[in-house]
């Protein structure tokens, strides 16, 4: 008995070997889905640049400050509106990252030259509830740096450090963004 049971253990796991080949295969051999509104050769193409970019547009806490004050600059928060509405940089205008959008940002920044500064979580400590700790590889400012410039904004700036937030000049807020 025991011996049929093996033979049978046998055979199912090489039948289902069997099968997964085949079906790894089929997708091997099948034709590649196109979708003409994603294009990860060009999103690369944008990143690197980008990020070569970046590296010019960081700015410590001082200059945050002092710029985030001057006329026409921008704030900008990227965070989900939950963690916005939590605590923000006070001034900040709120679009969240997966509302950055050809329309969205038209409606927000109509004029690509205005001077944006950008922050993230991973810019304060001391506060993990509106600013919950990211990989250092998913860290937000470079999505949001990434997407403002692929929709054509080249006068972003992007907060540096890693401030704590009961020791920073930067001032906070609490509560909804302004607007609709």
């Amino acid at each position: 008995m025991a011996r049929s049971m093996t033979k049978l253990a046998v055979s199912l796991i090489v039948l289902a070997s069997s099968f997964g080949a085949a079906a790894q295969a089929a997708v091997d051999a099948a034709e590649p889905i196109v979708n003409p509104a994603i294009d990860p050769a060009a999103f690369l193409r944008v990143a690197g640049a980008a990020l070569a970019e970046r590296e010019h547009r960081r700015i410590s806490e001082d200059e945050f400050v002092r710029m985030s004050r001057e006329p026409g600059t921008v704030v900008l928060d990227a965070r989900s509106k939950e963690k916005f509405d939590e605590l923000h940089v006070e001034g900040a205008l709120h679009l969240s990252f997966p509302d950055i959008a050809i329309d969205s940002l038209a409606a927000l920044l109509p004029d690509k030259s205005v001077r944006i500064l950008i922050y993230c979580n991973n810019n304060f400590r001391g506060a993990e509830s509106p600013f919950p700790k990211k990989l250092a590889s998913a860290s937000l400012n470079l999505s949001t740096f990434v997407a403002l410039y692929d929709y054509g904004y080249r006068n972003v700036w992007e907060l540096g450090p890693l401030i704590d937030v009961a020791a920073t000049a930067i001032p906070f807020a609490r509560g909804r963004a302004p607007g609709p």
